[in-house]
């Protein structure tokens, strides 16, 4: 992209179109190693071990409290009835128990971890739908909506305190090393949180300022889901380190693409709004980057958006409205820019792995899922 960011200049900008990333190609290192992890058997894995102590633990919540929670992680209805809903992907449990196998222990070593961290992530969800007024995840209406704020915010305490409990129950000194560890992620969650809606009432922010928001807010639990597992199993703390680098730039790839996905992603697919990132204002990667370009298309963004801060009638934008602002921030390179700092924070964190004396297979694993972050499409 032409200007401050000192690359490339993009390709020639397409339609706002949703629906797809940009690039949908894995990254060339993927390609190259072929490999042959099943990512689907390997989050389900994750899954599978953490969810029956997940309901555990979600089951010592005082009424309507243990509801509202079973509603949030889809296993009810608003009605009460049995339900299939969609848990989300499941990769913070999936590095959990895959990062005990680091050590030589067995994944079940890690389920404890695994499921303080989605405890944790789930707290960080409940929260954010109501500061953010999203009316919908993972395809049905989000809890504050249903329950209502108050509820929103008690259960979203709950799972605080959930977390902490069921990992400190294991009893073992690795137990508090890790609970350590997860309270510092907690706590830079909570702090990019802060920064995400400040950043909403600023005019500007600086690509820097945004990647260390979103590596607060993404990168640091998954940071300590790449580490937890190996914790528990007993690992040094250069070990957890490395590993807790390898989380910390795959959650900003990961970031990265859920910003392209906030803008672009199609709704059936990722259950959110159409523009949903755009309906509420947030400064995410492509913006920020496309604000920071040189050119026509980033000056008329810059003013565009100015106005929109301003404006009484935002909320009665049409879907034209929003697109355009989409292929403004294409055209300026947000789109194609972001893109490349998936692929960028994709290489470093495998990169991280090289510090770690670990089995062949684990390490296939770990990268299989580094992999699939970055060409997902929800």
């Amino acid at each position: 992209m032409p200007g401050r960011h000192g690359t490339a200049g993009p390709r020639t900008p397409g339609t706002a179109t949703r629906g797809e990333t940009v690039p949908t190609a894995p990254p060339a290192s993927t390609a190259a190693r072929r490999t042959t992890v099943d990512v689907t058997a390997l989050l389900e894995r994750g899954r599978t071990l953490a969810t029956p102590v997940l309901r555990a633990a979600v089951d010592r919540l005082a009424p309507p409290m243990d509801t509202v929670a079973a509603y949030h992680f889809g296993w009810i209805d608003a009605e009460g009835r049995p339900a299939d809903g969609d848990g989300g992907k499941a990769v913070r449990p999936a590095l959990a128990v895959l990062s005990a196998e680091v050590t030589g222990a067995p994944p079940q070593t890690g389920v404890p971890g695994a499921v303080a961290v989605e405890l944790i992530h789930n707290f960080s969800l409940l929260h954010d739908d109501l500061m953010d007024g999203d009316e919908q995840r993972r395809h049905r209406d989000t809890v504050w909506k249903v329950h209502g704020p108050a509820q929103a915010i008690l259960v979203g305490d709950a799972l605080f305190a959930l977390a902490n409990e069921v990992l400190l129950e294991v009893g073992t000194v690795e137990a508090g090393r890790a609970a350590r560890r997860l309270a510092a992620a907690t706590r830079a969650l909570i702090d990019g949180q802060a920064q995400d809606i400040s950043y909403e009432h600023r005019d500007r922010v600086s690509v820097e300022e945004c990647l260390e928001m979103e590596g607060n807010k993404t990168g640091a639990l998954l940071a300590c889901a790449s580490s937890v597992g190996a914790v528990l199993g007993g690992a040094d703390d250069r070990t957890a380190d490395a590993l807790e680098r390898y989380g910390y730039h795959l959650g900003l790839a990961f970031q990265a693409i859920d910003d392209l996905l906030g803008i672009w992603g199609d709704p059936v697919t990722t259950g959110k709004q159409a523009w949903s990132d755009l309906r509420q204002r947030k400064k995410s990667l492509p913006v920020v980057a496309a604000l920071e370009a040189d050119g026509a298309a980033a000056e008329q963004l810059g003013e565009m958006l100015a106005a929109d801060a301003k404006s009484s009638d935002f909320a009665n934008f049409s879907e034209e409205e929003f697109a355009a602002r989409a292929d403004l921030i294409e055209r300026a390179g947000g789109r194609e820019w972001t893109a490349e700092e998936a692929r960028r924070q994709h290489t470093i964190a495998i990169e991280a792995l090289d510090a770690v004396d670990m089995p062949d297979p684990v390490r296939e694993q770990f990268t299989a899922l580094a992999d699939f972050v970055v060409v997902r499409k929800r």
